[in-house]
């Protein structure tokens, strides 16, 4: 098992300071998921601006969850209405609406080869399982069960797909796990505090996690936080950070 911590490599304004359900971003360009009933809503902005550049609201009876990019479309989970919407990517044009078989939380797509560059999708539900997902229609086709050291890894929230590896951050923890999704195991551990702003509130926890930059480098940011933070993995031998994983929220 891998230990890391992050280091800061810039802070990059948080518009709107959004009640962060999912995060993307693809070259310099943010797609934001923001949540609540009644003000959820789907963001786009460039990266390192003060205020979005678009916006799609949701229906005030459907809570946001997180996205994925498939081709050029967005798809965006609800957390109990069992709705996942499909927008256009470009235009933040609603597609369709699907029905979709759990709670939502996370969702990222995972890349296949040149004829279906999207292989399959990836949701969670907050509990310890995985479901690996057709990325058209949003089927199930497999139940991941995470686990480290042999125990559950609760609260997987928002994920992230990079270097071969599901990215989940670990609600109400400091804490990101990297998962083998062919086994379900924990190979990756990182504890990403220095990244954080959740002693200004306990409901400001992180929730958005996307690959930028360079590999081991991400975008990280939480709910209602001030700030996005380009960060960087590196190596650390606290291996405390198992604990705090597997212990759950601190809320």
């Amino acid at each position: 098992m891998r230990f890391y911590r992050v280091r800061v490599v810039r802070t990059m304004p948080h518009p709107e300071r959004g009640f962060t359900q999912g995060l993307i971003v693809s070259g310099d360009t943010v797609w934001e998921s923001s949540g609540q009933y009644g003000i959820s809503v789907l963001r786009r902005y460039p990266l390192g601006a003060t205020e979005a550049t678009a916006s799609a609201p949701l229906r005030a009876e459907l809570f946001a969850e997180g996205i994925c990019q498939v081709a050029g479309d967005i798809w965006q989970l609800t957390w109990r209405e069992r709705v996942a919407l499909r927008w256009d990517a470009a235009t933040l044009e609603l597609v369709e609406e699907a029905w979709f078989n759990r709670e939502g939380w996370g969702i990222c797509a995972v890349p296949g080869d040149g004829a279906a560059p999207v292989r399959e999708v990836v949701t969670s539900d907050g509990s310890s399982e995985l479901v690996r997902r057709d990325p058209v229609t949003l089927e199930p086709r497999a139940i991941v069960r995470v686990r480290c050291a042999g125990r559950r890894v609760r609260w997987l929230n928002d994920l992230a797909w990079s270097d071969g590896l599901v990215w989940a951050n670990v609600l109400g923890t400091t804490i990101i796990a990297g998962v083998d999704l062919d086994s379900g195991e924990v190979t990756d551990v990182v504890d990403a505090r220095a990244a954080g702003e959740w002693h200004t509130h306990p409901q400001l926890v992180m929730n958005g996690i996307a690959p930028f930059g360079q590999q081991g480098e991400f975008l990280l940011t939480g709910k209602g936080w001030r700030s996005m933070r380009h960060v960087r993995f590196v190596p650390s031998r606290d291996r405390r950070h198992v604990e705090r994983m597997l212990a759950g929220p601190d809320f």
